[in-house]
């Protein structure tokens, strides 16, 4: 019997000591080819999965096809930020005195995520704030990082802290907030079934335990959300 290409990659993971929980990236012990190694494997789970649910996959027009349409799904796009590298971040010089940006920078970035208790959806958005160091970053990176981090399997508790130390990480900037509010598909497809629930959660640090700080970060919020809802409508 041959092993399977999650066994090969499991053991890389574990004889380098790391962690491959559901919101850890393992990108770095996934070797090129292997992502298509792993669709054709977890295509046959899937399959598996359905066949154990009564699930006609065979005669079924419906879901002929439907493990592999799971199977890609995961990899490429809603666990997407576990089996990819984080993305190139290029930072800006931001400590010459004659041009230095000493303001706040908040940004708002649309995000999909997926609850790793019961893989549902997890749909919301982030707003990142920042009181930029010595060097800056280009405003569409906000966003990329955090939906990096976002296509896994999270927490949104986790998620909140995880796109903080990433942006700190890419900016040396001690002084940040991320405030996440979603709808999460465990609370509104299933159990309680709060079809009007909304999920808030906040990461401050540094200047942003400052009130005078966290009330312009979140009266930012407040007029970015009035903009949202404008031109959405």
């Amino acid at each position: 019997m041959s092993k399977k290409i999650s066994d090969t990659i499991r053991n890389r993971i574990e004889d380098a000591g790391d962690r491959y929980w559901a919101s850890d990236n393992i990108s770095h012990h996934i070797i090129d080819g292997e992502q298509e190694l792993l669709i054709d494997e977890i295509t046959e789970g899937f399959s598996s999965v359905l066949e154990s649910l009564l699930i006609d996959t065979t005669n079924d027009p419906n879901s002929q096809d439907t493990p592999r349409r799971l199977a890609k799904m995961y990899i490429n796009e809603i666990m997407v930020g576990r089996y990819t590298a984080k993305p190139a971040v290029t930072a800006f010089p931001n400590d010459d005195p004659s041009t230095r940006y000493g303001g706040m920078i908040v940004t708002r970035a649309e995000i999909t995520s997926m609850c790793s208790h019961h893989h549902q959806p997890v749909r919301g958005v982030a707003y990142i704030g920042i009181l930029p160091s010595v060097r800056v970053i280009g405003l569409s990176k906000y966003a990329r990082i955090a939906q990096h981090c976002a296509r896994r399997g999270t927490l949104q508790e986790e998620l909140t802290k995880m796109i903080a130390d990433e942006i700190q990480e890419a900016t040396q900037s001690p002084d940040l907030a991320v405030y996440i509010q979603a709808e999460h598909g465990c609370m509104t497809n299933r159990g309680v079934q709060a079809c009007s629930s909304l999920t808030q959660t906040t990461e401050l640090r540094g200047q942003f335990f400052n009130p005078s700080v966290k009330d312009e970060f979140f009266n930012d919020v407040k007029m970015q959300q009035q903009f949202a809802k404008s031109v959405t409508m």
